[in-house]
């Protein structure tokens, strides 16, 4: 049986919510979230060791991270693009194979300008994995299926993130930092294997030519909203504030007057569960109160938890963490959510890229800034910069509110 879509080309009807084809998409694209961002921030966890065997102060180690991040940003929405004409399916399993061997060699790099080489390719080729997933699922699922296809995709997304920097703590701090990625880059070898096992040929895709008119429209129409541009800002500056907090949490817990031990400061880490019950829980909220009111009072709970991190007590830190780590993730799936259903068209699709070009841009400068007031003056000096991000990102939310008519919504998305 066919299904025949409204430009006239028939195609085989969407995968249903139960069957086989569903549990082996599923489960492969929760793997693929989990190789992913395992894959993508398994360095944060180790900076300290790294940056103490390389003699690199802070901000010098965190470029570690806000490389991958800042490559991914930048080469997002032309692998997107590319997606388009040489399938999903294949943009994936490439993009996969390709990070996890730059995994797998990551340990053995010699120097950390060969280190932060190999961590842009990774990052360039984990590009193709955030908006080419979401366009399989949406392309080979039906209505009624996707939202719980997503969910787990989704799902693997914040457990990759979390796994992959506890995985890579755990173990370097039994060993060392290189031995830790190298763990967490045989878990990524295992489920990118599974993924091509699992993962079915895409039934519905239809490739397109590789045309830059048309994509630059769209981009331009993802421009030209004002209350889009808004979301890109706040994207922007609550993942500066969430990555700088956490690359160099670790820095002040090893040292005094906590004198934590490196394998107890990767269970840090665990706070990301929070986001799983935060960030559903913003979706509810939005139904009553609409995303402004939701998206700003979820900043509010992202701010009081940096706050709090100020004092110098480890229960007063660990409480601040779990409070910055639930507000973001609720705060970014309500921004998300609101670009989803801001953007119209042809523009939806870049405006989701160019959402996700900023959060990564996001993580690599604001991540990679904020060490520069906490190498040269300590912690409360850069909690007045994350401070200042938060701010601004609450000032951009009142200022794309004001654009809108607030009204409650039905709907929401979010991208851990």
């Amino acid at each position: 049986m066919t299904s025949t879509l409204g430009r006239g080309t028939d195609l085989p009807d969407p995968v249903e919510a139960g069957t086989g084809d569903y549990r082996r998409i599923s489960l492969a694209l929760f793997l693929a979230g989990v190789a992913t961002f395992g894959l993508l921030y398994d360095t944060q966890a180790v900076l300290p060791q790294l940056g103490a065997d390389l003699a690199l102060s802070p901000t010098q180690a965190s470029l570690s991270v806000s490389v991958a991040t800042g490559a991914l940003a930048l080469a997002v929405l032309p692998l997107a693009t590319l997606s388009e004409a040489v399938g999903r399916r294949r943009t994936m399993l490439l993009a996969l194979g390709v990070a996890a061997v730059v995994g797998v060699l990551l340990p053995l790099a010699p120097s950390f300008g060969t280190l932060l080489g190999m961590r842009a390719v990774q990052g360039v080729a984990l590009a193709g994995l955030p908006a080419t997933a979401m366009a399989y699922l949406g392309e080979e699922m039906s209505a009624r299926a996707l939202g719980g296809a997503m969910g787990l995709y989704i799902a693997g997304n914040s457990i990759g993130g979390m796994t992959g920097r506890l995985v890579s703590g755990l173990v370097a701090d039994v060993s060392t930092w290189r031995v830790g990625l190298a763990a967490n880059a045989a878990v990524a070898v295992v489920c990118t294997v599974a993924i091509v096992v699992l993962l079915p040929a895409s039934r519905r895709f239809r490739p397109q030519p590789l045309r830059l008119r048309p994509l630059l429209g769209g981009v331009g129409a993802a421009l030209a909203d004002p209350a889009l541009r808004w979301m890109y800002a706040v994207a922007a500056l609550l993942m500066g504030t969430f990555v700088g907090v956490y690359n160099y949490l670790g820095f002040r817990l090893t040292d005094e007057p906590f004198d934590v031990a490196p394998a107890l400061v990767a269970l840090l880490f665990l706070a990301y569960a929070v986001g799983s019950l935060t960030a559903p829980l913003a979706g509810r909220m939005t139904v009553r109160l609409g995303r402004p009111a939701v998206l700003a009072g979820w900043i509010v709970v992202t701010l009081l938890g940096v706050l709090l991190m100020l004092v110098a007590a480890l229960p007063a830190v660990l409480v601040g963490l779990v409070l910055m780590t639930g507000g973001f993730f609720a705060a970014h799936a309500t921004a998300s959510g609101w670009v989803a259903a801001r953007a119209q068209g042809r523009a939806r699709a870049q405006a989701s890229g160019l959402y996700l070009c900023a959060y990564y841009a996001g993580s690599s400068v604001g991540g990679w800034a904020v060490g520069v007031p906490f190498t040269d003056h300590g912690w409360t000096a850069l909690t007045v910069v994350v401070l200042g991000f938060l701010v601004l990102a609450l000032a951009c939310v009142g200022a794309a509110a004001r654009l809108v008519r607030p009204r409650p919504v039905r709907d929401w998305a979010g991208a851990p």
